[in-house]
């Protein structure tokens, strides 16, 4: 006699149908187009949880150098400044003061601007 195993794959199918709720027709209803439906956002939810930490880099780097290009310095410059000030702020943290407020970034440019010119000054 064949063992199915009947509770535990039951089970394993309405967890999947559960997955598939709120998907159109068939993909939510019926268990093997639900389950390549759910596997199918899996992967994009998965590639797609990097790829947004991608864009809000890139967004922060935008509005930094919008930023600093108003101050007078370019992006690249104003990080070496930064790293040669030693300053520990993230890309994020800066963007949202760059956006919010004019004038701690006005004061993270001269720190940037000081170091440069005592790294020159070193060269």
């Amino acid at each position: 006699m064949r063992v199915t195993n009947a509770p535990a794959s039951r089970k394993r199918r309405t967890r999947m149908l559960q997955a598939a709720k709120g998907f159109r027709m068939r993909r939510s209803k019926l268990y093997r187009y639900a389950s390549d439906a759910v596997d199918h956002g899996r992967q994009y939810a998965y590639r797609d949880r990097r790829t947004k930490k991608r864009n809000y880099r890139a967004l922060w780097q935008v509005r930094i150098n919008a930023a600093a290009r108003a101050a007078g310095i370019t992006y690249s410059r104003f990080i070496e400044g930064l790293t040669a000030a030693k300053v520990a702020l993230d890309r994020k943290i800066i963007a949202d003061l760059a956006a919010t407020d004019a004038t701690a970034f006005g004061e993270l440019v001269k720190i940037a601007q000081n170091a440069l010119k005592i790294k020159a000054a070193k060269a």
